[in-house]
């Protein structure tokens, strides 16, 4: 199964053996692309009992549990890189478990849609809250109850003293460089205590 490109962004930033964290980690494509290709060892995190039985089928160690009651389960410094990939819009406290990530991980990987993407601001324009590939919702029955753009997501990182080690900006599946809170519909950062 080949991955996402955005997928693909966080498997290039793991390291090969090392021991992987993937919070609200979905039906385990990325988990087990990681395990398969890169022989990393971890768990995911899934609150979706559909998804925690697929993530089983494809033999990904999981534990299904609500986020929003924190990582308390998990030992300091216990794994090289927690990744929360499009789950951070649907966290009821998105700072919490930004800084619960990198308590018990040396590096974390954050993906979200941005809401300052041009496609988004037009929808607002016209009346309407957006709907898009990473929003797939209607305003009545999404999942998301934070919205960030890449300025919002810099500022909670340096008002917890988190370091932006790299960011990659994406459009559907291309890098988008110039002008990317306006013309990137995705944001991928890798980031770590300063």
């Amino acid at each position: 199964m080949s991955l996402r490109a955005d997928l693909k962004v966080i498997a290039d930033w793991i390291t090969p053996k090392s021991r992987v964290l993937d919070l609200g980690c979905g039906d385990g494509t990325l988990m087990a692309h990681l395990m398969r290709d890169k022989r990393v060892s971890g768990y995911g995190v899934e609150i979706d009992v559909d998804n925690v039985v697929k993530c089983v089928a494809a033999g990904v160690q999981v534990i299904q549990g609500d986020l929003e009651a924190g990582l308390a389960d998990f030992d300091d410094a216990s794994f090289d890189h927690v990744i929360l990939s499009q789950t951070l819009q649907a966290m009821r406290n998105s700072e919490e478990i930004l800084i619960e990530l990198l308590r018990v991980g040396a590096e974390g990987i954050v993906t979200f849609p941005n809401f300052g993407y041009w496609e988004n601001r037009l929808q607002i324009l016209q009346g309407r809250m957006p709907v898009s590939e990473t929003i797939p919702y209607q305003w009545y029955n999404t999942p998301n109850i934070h919205w960030c753009m890449l300025g919002d997501f810099e500022a909670l990182c340096a008002k917890n003293g988190i370091a932006i080690r790299e960011r990659v900006v994406m459009n559907n599946d291309e890098r988008v460089s110039f002008l990317p809170n306006l013309r990137g519909s995705l944001a991928v950062y890798r980031v770590g205590r300063q």
